[in-house]
Parts: structure tokens; C-alpha cells; sequence
């Protein structure tokens, strides 16, 4: 299980962030800071494995205090979660080591899409083996998709995540539907629509219409 710190000044948004993440298969929140101090000596004390970190608390700037947390914890992986939007400020995270930069306002779907390729990328790359290959790096980069799928995934969609879709269907008895796909996969039903109509126009499955009360439910099957 991936420990996640949550550091955000406004306590409800905070709040919100843990029901999210609390909502995605193999993590889970630890604690959440409202301060840069406190969230120095919550890191010390919790020994989180990712810190969700807003660049603007009271009391310091949320790039400088990332530089104090991994004193304190030097194998800390940060994501940042802000409304800062300022090219510069992009770019001095960048440089800063994160694994992610996720502009507020965000939904449930985008925050799931930055956790699972953490999950499957990142994380992942710690404990799966040894030695590297190209392969897993490119995996962390996310570069993978292009040479995993030879065409480009759409905007807002993970490699990891359509591996995920992908297996579902297989393991399937029969078609499925987005909302059932969703709810397996622990992710939302826009989002597990979004990767079944890629595979439905990449010719990879089959749509049949569930006809009922109100509009034809759209059900999909691989293709034999």
C-alpha cells in the first residue's frame, strides 16, 4: 500500500484530495498538513511514500519546503497539486524532482490518471527488479504508450490505465459496460468510457446496444 501525505493549506480541499485518493486502489492516506511546518514534522513522523503537495501555504512556498521534506525523508516522492500556473513555477518543479504537476481545479478521473501511473511507473520502478531496462524507463517518462500501442492515446489517458481496461475485457464473461468497467477498475464511469470508445475506434471491440428505459446502454466485447 503507497502511504500518500496530503499538505494543503484550505482544509476542505484537503479533504476532498484524501476522499480521492482514498477512493484508488493501493493507496492510502496517512495524514495531511496545512503548514510547511507541520508538514516537516508530519513526514518525519508518518514516513509517507508520496507527498500531494500545494506550492501555496502560509508560511512557506510549496517548491522550497519540498527541498525540506526530503531532507527528512530523502526517498520522498512529490506531486505537486496547485492552481500556480506561472511557466517558471512549472519548471522550478521540474527541476525539483517531481513525479507530477496537476493544475487545480482537477477531477476525481484526472488525479486517478497521475496515481495509477505512479502506481505502475514510479513505484513500480523500485521494487520490480534490480537492473532497468529502456523499457522501464520510458514507462516512467511516458514515453511508453507510442511504442506499446504504435498510435497515440488520447488526451488525459495512461498507458497503464488502458492495460487495465484492456484486462478487464479479457477476464470478462460476455460485454461489459462503461459503469461496470468502473466499477472493477475503481475509477470513474467518463473515464472508463473515454479508454472503451479508443479501443471500439481503434477496431478492437464490438459495441451492442442494451435497449431499455430511456437511451441504449452501449456494452462492449473484444473482437474474436
Amino acid at each position: 500500500m503507497i502511504k500518500v501525505l496530503i499538505v494543503d493549506d484550505d482544509f476542505m480541499v484537503a479533504k476532498v484530495h484524501a476522499g480521492f485518493i482514498q477512493r484508488s486502489p493501493g493507496f492510502t492516506v496517512v495524514g495531511a498538513a496545512h503548514t510547511g511546518a507541520q508538514a516537516v514534522v508530519e513526514t518525519e513522523r508518518l514516513r509517507p511514500d508520496l507527498v500531494l503537495l500545494d506550492i501555496h501555504l502560509p508560511d512557506i512556498n510549496g517548491l522550497d519546503l519540498m527541498h525540506r521534506l526530503r531532507e527528512v525523508a530523502p526517498e520522498l516522492d512529490v506531486l505537486v497539486i496547485s492552481a500556480a500556473r506561472e511557466v517558471e513555477t512549472v519548471r522550478k518543479a521540474l527541476r525539483g524532482g517531481i513525479v507530477h504537476y496537476l493544475i487545480k481545479p482537477f477531477s476525481q478521473a484526472d488525479l486517478q490518471e497521475r496515481l495509477d501511473h505512479y502506481r505502475s511507473a514510479y513505484h513500480g520502478l523500485d521494487s520490480s527488479k534490480d537492473v532497468a531496462e529502456q523499457s522501464d524507463v520510458n514507462r516512467v517518462f511516458g514515453l511508453e504508450s507510442a511504442a506499446a500501442h504504435g498510435r497515440p492515446l488520447p488526451k488525459g489517458c495512461s498507458v497503464e490505465t488502458l492495460a487495465l481496461v484492456e484486462g478487464a475485457l479479457k477476464t470478462a464473461d460476455g460485454d461489459v459496460s462503461a459503469a461496470e468497467v468502473a466499477e472493477q477498475l475503481g475509477t470513474s464511469r467518463v473515464s472508463a468510457r473515454r479508454y472503451l470508445e479508443y479501443l471500439h475506434d481503434e477496431g478492437l471491440l464490438e459495441v451492442r446496444l442494451k435497449y431499455g428505459v430511456g437511451r441504449p446502454e452501449r456494452r462492449y466485447v473484444l473482437k474474436s
